[in-house]
């Protein structure tokens, strides 16, 4: 089994009101060193052991749905996945 932790965040070009509203927060608390601040997505997925190539499915997942490839780009790392 493997563990795929997939990251998504908005592109650079894209504005990220939330991610202004958070850093709006952060200056009004007092904490002026934060510059910028961009809100993201993360993902952890379990996958079976299969014989389709994990690359090209994750890929495919990605692009179909777990994220919007219009404004959004995503990396993702693989594990192997800890049973208990």
């Amino acid at each position: 089994m493997k563990k795929v932790k997939v990251y998504v965040t908005l592109r650079e070009s894209v504005l990220d009101p939330q991610g202004s509203a958070v850093m709006g927060a952060l200056h009004s608390m007092n904490y002026n060193e934060v510059k910028d601040v961009r809100i993201g997505k993360f993902l952890e997925l379990q996958i079976e052991e299969s014989d389709r190539d994990l690359d090209v499915l994750v890929k495919e997942m990605c692009e179909k749905l777990l994220t919007n490839t219009v404004i959004e780009d995503y990396r993702y790392d693989v594990e192997e996945a800890v049973t208990k």
